[in-house]
């Protein structure tokens, strides 16, 4: 048991406390000796319990694995958690690991929302300065399939597909059964399409996609699916087109449209190019008056098309006729829309609008009205009034539009003092009907530019008389009127206004406080130039004093500059 080995060195097997103490080796030789001395402890061996021992979770769940040391008393352990034997990075795992160490002699692995990449060996390895132990346990992860193998399209017609796939990892819950999904470019994504069998069990590998349109590309997918989850799909497949074939899908919603006289307007929503089942796509439009026997078809090749016109001059209005729009490919004839009656077109307006009048307003506007003949063919939308000044051709007019039943407009922004000729005509969606006979009106002249002059007024406490030089208008401006006079209390937007035909006025001013004042002629042109503002301050708030009264002049003359102190003993002048 106790051996004394070629080196010098001693070694005991199987040492026990019995083997404790102290121990002496000395080396002798011609010149001495030397001599070192160890001292032996023995410990009591370090032994691990890791539990439990082997485990079987499901994707999301969360686990604690113990590892309990029993060691001798006198040594400090260290525990190291590894999986497959490599050391866990606990700062990188995502917070899926934690190590906790609650007591000296024990040490736990929490395991947090486990995934299929945390299945594998766990192990606790507990070291001390005298030995180390370490133990496993095993994890195993179940979780949805995994993706299934490569998907071959092996057979195409235009309505199915024959798929083959091979089957992925089932992770270790077995697969129950598959899905199919195909995308087009008229899906909205991925889409489950039927199949047959219309249930795929887990152990099969290929199936029929039916129910597919015809001439359109497709991809397919695979999915598998077990009583964990559905897991993730395969790689998609390489993109097919079905066969072609006759279509089924006639348009929909086949109605009228308005048109010009003689005119059949026949109108559908186009077939999607998903339904239109292969090349050469068209329509075919057929129509008969209503009560005849033979059908009259015409075809239109544009797959884009959406509406057909027929054109007949023995076609009166409003003739009722039936009419139904079916499809064609290079296939061969589809089916045909139901049967519905429209109405060849009423055409546009025939008769022009009456009683036309265009009166003058002001300076910038003229009101045009008219009437409407109800008994002409080609209802009306709404009238179209052209106008142009006399010096302009007809041909350069401006054209404002009404609608409904509307019999009168007011055109605005127009030039003064300037003839404008006028003409009314009726419109609908087929076009303008004819236009009535012209008719003239001219603006009126502006107003006068020159603003009242010469302002005088006297102030008898809240009376505030006043007087001024009569404008005198340009030969391009319209005659005056009237005057009008202009008063509001300072810090106010809002004027009262009293009208005068003459050149003088008494203005009463009601309230406390400082008053602007202005004055303006008034012309059949629209209001002239104002005067400069006269401020008045009223001291009476609306009563009569006795004061003795000023003149005051706002002048924009020297003639009046004397009159500036002259005294009056009363309120009028």
């Amino acid at each position: 048991r106790i051996t004394i080995l070629s080196s010098g060195s001693l070694r005991i097997l199987n040492a026990s406390k019995s083997d404790e103490g102290k121990y002496s080796c000395q080396g002798v030789n011609v010149f001495g000796s030397a001599e070192i001395i160890a001292s032996l402890s023995v410990k009591e061996p370090t032994r691990i319990e890791l539990t439990p021992k082997k485990i079987e979770l499901t994707v999301g769940e969360s686990i604690v694995l113990s590892c309990k040391a029993i060691h001798d008393s006198t040594l400090e352990v260290t525990f190291y958690w590894t999986l497959n034997g490599q050391p866990i990075d606990f700062e990188k795992e995502g917070g899926h690991f934690e190590s906790i160490k609650a007591q000296s002699s024990s040490a736990d692995l929490m395991i947090r929302n486990i995934l299929l990449m945390h299945a594998g060996r766990y192990g606790c390895r507990v070291q001390t300065t005298a030995d180390m132990v370490s133990d496993e346990t095993e994890l195993l992860v179940r979780g949805p399939p995994g993706p299934p193998g490569v998907v071959i399209v092996e057979e195409i017609t235009d309505t199915t597909a024959t798929l083959s796939w091979s089957p992925g990892a089932d992770n270790h819950s077995p697969i129950s059964l598959y899905n199919l999904q195909a995308r087009s470019p008229f899906s909205l994504g991925w889409q489950t399409v039927k199949t047959v069998p219309d249930v795929i069990s887990g152990d099969m590998e290929s199936a029929m996609a039916v129910e597919l349109n015809p001439w359109v590309e497709y991809e397919f997918r695979v999915v598998a699916t077990n009583k964990i989850g559905t897991g993730d799909p395969s790689v998609p497949s390489r993109m097919i087109r079905t066969n072609e074939a006759v279509p089924k899908t006639s348009p929909a919603n086949v109605s009228g449209r308005s048109g010009r006289r003689h005119e059949l307007v026949i109108a559908w929503e186009p077939v999607s190019e998903e339904f239109q089942n292969g090349e050469g796509f068209g329509y075919i439009v057929a129509f008969r008056p209503n009560g005849t026997r033979g059908w009259k078809e015409k075809m239109v090749t544009s797959s884009d098309a959406s509406k057909f016109i027929y054109r007949d001059e023995s076609v009166p209005p409003l003739t009722p006729f039936e009419v139904k729009v079916g499809v064609y490919n290079n296939k061969g004839d589809g089916p045909f829309s139901p049967i519905v009656v429209i109405c060849s077109a009423e055409g546009e307006p025939t008769a022009a609008p009456v009683d036309v009048k265009a009166t003058s307003l002001s300076v910038s506007e003229i009101l045009v009205a008219w009437k409407h003949i109800k008994e002409s063919l080609g209802r009306p939308q709404g009238f179209e009034v052209g106008y142009w000044k006399d010096m302009e051709q007809e041909e350069a007019a401006e054209k404002v539009k009404t609608e409904g039943n509307e019999s009168s407009i007011l055109l605005t922004g127009l030039e003064g003092n300037t003839l404008y000729h006028l003409t009314v005509r009726a419109y609908n969606a087929a076009g303008y009907g004819p236009p009535s006979p012209a008719v003239r009106a001219a603006t009126k002249k502006s107003p006068p530019s020159q603003a009242p002059s010469n302002i005088m007024w006297i102030q008898d406490g809240s009376h505030v008389s006043l007087g001024w030089e009569p404008v005198r208008p340009l030969a391009n401006e319209s005659d005056v009127m009237g005057y009008k006079v202009l008063f509001r209390q300072e810090g106010q937007s809002n004027s009262q206004v009293i009208e005068t035909q003459k050149t003088s006025a008494v203005v009463l001013l009601p309230d406390v406080g400082v008053y602007i004042i202005e004055v303006c002629a008034v012309s059949e042109g629209g209001d002239g130039t104002t005067s400069p503002q006269i401020r008045v301050p009223s001291f009476s708030g609306g009563k009569v004093t006795n004061a003795q009264s000023t003149l005051h002049v706002l002048s924009t003359s020297s003639s009046a500059t004397l009159l500036l102190a002259l005294m009056v003993p009363s309120t009028s002048w």
